[in-house]
């Protein structure tokens, strides 16, 4: 039987988990639940960010469910100690190399968009970034001091190892949409992107069915603002895969509706929104639970390997929207009708039959 364990953590995260976590119970009841502390709380609790006891439990069950990590609270830590450390940690410790970044703009939330409302319509795009090597982690990195000058030097490194199997998360997951990967490159100017090129080919040999096409990082900027919904898939190098992810997220016009994948090998993953722990709306039955919610579609699809039930899960949150109901982050003209946390999440659950 599949393990989910449930990581909410500080500020919202343990509002919008519970939100998410009584849905995954309707949707997936077979599915065993465990609870275990993150971040702050868990500094807080047990000394440290992340505790061995916690790692050894979401080894044991492969998948994780987290909230949100952080808060001024905890801001004068040293960096070593401090609440996102944890969330690094397990990502590392359990081996997810791939983030997953989907950006879709519902109808419904169309004009919460900063871009016009032509420009994003039918934008349905997921971001493939790798997650655990490039310039991020490239050695030798560090900073020197030399004859009176300061210097600084980051790495930007990648073997075809890696480059391969982020590539077959990418080439899989268009397998299943649109059947289109862009990959993101320098290649004009970065010895390294040429050899990620090289071998995204090949790996695209073994994916007649999709489509390929190669795009500079700049230009790929440029048209996510002009003609995003031209885009299914964007296959990105950990550095590029931050940035325009990012600028994805926007074109939907919240964080709130924003989730997230890190996987690995099959049966590992941590599913998380893209928001942050909001310590300053945490309790006050304001936070928007949509993000958590749809981390639930994307732990279904990607870690349970339930895709039925994802594609239910999303179709519940459209409904809802459909009908005017909104949190206070995306409240947009006089018709729409403000819900709290727990209710959004109720409404969202009925929705779902």
């Amino acid at each position: 039987m599949a393990g989910v364990l449930l990581l909410p953590g500080d500020g919202i995260g343990p509002e919008v988990t519970e939100e998410a976590r009584a849905l995954l119970v309707r949707v997936a009841p077979d599915v065993e639940l465990e609870e275990g502390l993150v971040g702050g709380c868990a500094i807080d609790a047990e000394g440290t960010p992340l505790s061995d006891a916690t790692l050894d439990r979401a080894r044991a069950c492969g998948l994780v469910l987290l909230g949100a990590v952080g808060g001024p609270r905890w801001d004068a830590l040293p960096v070593e100690k401090r609440p996102e450390k944890g969330l690094l940690r397990i990502r590392k410790e359990l081996g997810l190399f791939a983030c997953l970044r989907p950006a879709k703009v519902i109808d419904a939330l169309a004009d919460a968009s900063p871009l016009r409302r032509e420009a994003v319509v039918g934008v349905d795009l997921i971001v493939v970034r790798e997650l655990t090597g490039g310039i991020y982690y490239g050695e030798p990195r560090g900073r020197s001091d030399r004859d009176g000058t300061r210097r600084a030097l980051n790495t930007m490194v990648y073997d075809e190892h890696d480059i391969a199997r982020i590539a077959r998360v990418a080439f899989e997951t268009a397998a299943g949409r649109r059947r289109r990967v862009t990959n993101i490159h320098k290649a004009n100017v970065l010895e390294v992107c040429k050899l990620w090129n090289e071998v995204v080919e090949e790996v695209a040999r073994d994916y007649p069915d999709v489509e390929l096409e190669h795009q500079l990082v700049d230009s790929a900027a440029m048209v996510l603002l002009r003609d995003a919904p031209r885009f299914d898939v964007l296959l990105c190098p950990n550095l590029f895969g931050d940035i325009l992810s990012d600028e994805a997220a926007m074109i939907t016009g919240s964080l709130g509706m924003l989730a997230s994948a890190s996987i690995g090998e099959p049966g590992r993953g941590l599913f998380e929104p893209v928001h942050g722990s909001a310590p300053d709306i945490a309790g006050q039955d304001k936070a928007n639970p949509l993000a958590a919610i749809l981390s639930v579609a994307l732990l279904l699809e990607h870690g349970l390997g339930r895709p039925e039930e994802a594609a239910r899960v999303r179709r519940a949150v459209e409904r809802v929207l459909d009908e005017g109901y909104r949190t206070l982050d995306l409240a947009r003209g006089p018709h729409t009708r403000v819900l709290g946390t727990r209710e959004m999440g109720k409404r969202v659950r009925e929705a779902l039959s």
